[in-house]
């Protein structure tokens, strides 16, 4: 058995991941969507209404020093966000959260989607996809190509696996410079590289048009600003990737004939 993953901490994550299990039946997935859900998700009744799995899910377990050097305005003054910005509502530590991923034995495989994504076309291919498999973080040069993008990847559940990465995780003075994903290229230093176009970054559609092109492109990543943001800074540029994920969040089919950038 196979399942997708999402990750739900707050009221806007929860509106991303119902945005996302729609476009997963738009598109015919054969598999579920479960929902990793901490004590400060919402809008879980809709998500069970929409068919999810809903997993309760707890932080694992940092040590206060770990904590502190990843709290969010200590992250972004030791590694500020230059081209973009995060809303208020994303908690980096949070995204440690992810790594329950490995803990969801009751799976063979699971594929795990950030919940500010959109799948535009069916991707259950992934399931037969090795450990660990992920796209590059390709959203401003091709000098990106080098590291990892955490907002799909593919993972083979396994309890001894999820230890280990505890045991790794929070050694004296770590400092995970982009959280999870920095630990998951140490973690997975022969990574797997997915083609770009399972994990397409939204910054890609304006700073490297050439390379958007809808008829390869399987999900889209509303990384940094999100879609349903009343004040979204640089809506004029993705103002097609934003009335999608509108459409999508809507209940409509994802159209068949959008442009090219």
């Amino acid at each position: 058995m196979y399942a997708y993953v999402t990750l739900v901490t707050n009221a806007d994550y929860g509106v991303g991941a119902l945005a996302l299990a729609r476009s997963l039946k738009a598109v015919r997935s054969a598999w579920p969507l479960l929902v990793l859900a901490t004590e400060n998700a919402a809008g879980i009744d809709a998500l069970e209404a929409e068919g999810c799995i809903i997993q309760a899910v707890v932080p694992p377990p940092l040590s206060s020093a770990f904590q502190a050097r990843h709290e969010r305005s200590h992250l972004h003054a030791a590694a500020p966000f230059a081209k973009g910005g995060k809303p208020a509502f994303h908690k980096p530590l949070d995204n440690f959260c992810k790594l329950h991923s490995w803990r969801l034995t009751a799976y063979r495989r699971v594929v795990f989607l950030d919940a500010d994504t959109l799948v535009v076309k069916n991707i259950d291919k992934l399931f037969g996809y090795p450990e660990f498999s992920a796209a590059p973080n390709l959203y401003e040069t091709l000098a990106d190509m080098h590291r990892l993008n955490s907002g799909v990847f593919v993972a083979t559940p396994n309890e001894a696996t999820y230890q280990t990465m505890l045991e790794r995780l929070d050694v004296h003075g770590a400092f995970w410079r982009r959280t999870d994903q920095t630990f998951l290229e140490s973690f997975f230093p022969d990574w797997h590289g997915l083609p770009y176009t399972f994990n397409a970054l939204q910054y890609l559609y304006f700073n490297l048009p050439a390379l958007w092109r809808w008829s390869s492109i399987r999900v889209v990543h509303y990384q940094y600003e999100k879609p349903w943001q009343a004040d979204h800074p640089k809506a004029q540029l993705l103002r097609p990737l934003i009335s999608l994920w509108h459409a999508v969040y809507d209940g409509h089919p994802i159209p068949a004939d959008l442009p090219d950038p």
